[in-house]
């Protein structure tokens, strides 16, 4: 499909997702939640596609949700809206290959959920960091769900409760963040981390997503359980005897991506 709020460039086995909204400094209002839906959705379906990457074009990754289309909804009506907004969350989460995001500027209320969201993010330094909506009479609400599996209890509530801002470094620091890099370096930085995705076995990678995933709300014994099934189902996968031979005779693994 055709996109005016997203781009969407494939290079190699990477595929990268702008948010192209820069004057609105890249909210979310129903088109662009729309568009990159579909775009993840498409990246999913590319077979040659391994690793997507989110960033934001101009000066913010992402500000939130455009409050512009706030007003004069019914109950059912916001209930969608809402469904909408935050639908990226789910679909990353669905998705069996890999997301990065890479983030510069401003990452607040849904910026700072999809942030969370993402498998990883790597983020330039003074990036402002937060969970904002309570400051507007709002609450992150559904960013708290992907915040609240990467911080601590009490590091998330902070964020959600007082709607402060913080920088990259602390977020780093919190564990919300994979690595906090020069602004200059961003693209690079967050390149190299795709790459390394991309070279090794997408079968492995993408059934190990799976995993992580689906063992998260379980207790201990049933995830084990799961886990053990999903890896005997991946020792019989081409990538799996490729790569272990490879390994014992010393040479490079040839994926075929089954």
């Amino acid at each position: 499909m055709g996109y005016e709020n997203v781009i969407l460039e494939k290079v190699d086995h990477i595929g990268v997702i702008t948010l192209n909204r820069p004057e609105q400094y890249n909210t979310f209002n129903t088109a662009l939640a729309r568009e990159l839906n579909s775009a993840l959705v498409e990246l999913e379906r590319d077979d040659e596609t391994r690793v997507g990457i989110i960033k934001g074009a101009g000066k913010a990754f992402c500000a939130g949700i455009d409050v512009s289309e706030f007003k004069g909804k019914t109950l059912q009506q916001y209930r969608e809206w809402i469904a909408l907004m935050e639908q990226p969350f789910h679909v990353i989460s669905y998705m069996k290959k890999p997301v990065i995001a890479s983030a510069h500027g401003y990452a607040v209320a849904n910026g700072v959920g999809l942030i969370a969201a993402c498998d990883l993010a790597i983020v330039a330094e003074g990036t402002k960091i937060g969970a904002t909506a309570i400051n507007v009479g709002l609450f992150c609400m559904g960013p708290a769900v992907p915040m609240s599996r990467s911080l601590s209890r009490k590091r998330c509530l902070e964020m959600v409760f007082t709607g402060d801002v913080y920088d990259a470094a602390e977020m780093e620091r919190w564990g919300l963040v994979n690595k906090v890099v020069p602004s200059e370096k961003l693209e690079e930085a967050t390149m190299e981390l795709a790459n390394k995705l991309a070279q090794k076995s997408p079968v492995a990678l993408q059934m190990g997503k799976q995993a992580f995933y689906g063992m998260a709300d379980l207790e201990f014994s049933k995830a084990m359980a799961y886990c053990n099934e999903l890896f005997a189902a991946l020792c019989v996968t081409e990538d799996a005897q490729e790569g272990v031979d490879a390994f014992l005779n010393k040479r490079p693994p040839q994926w075929k991506g089954r």
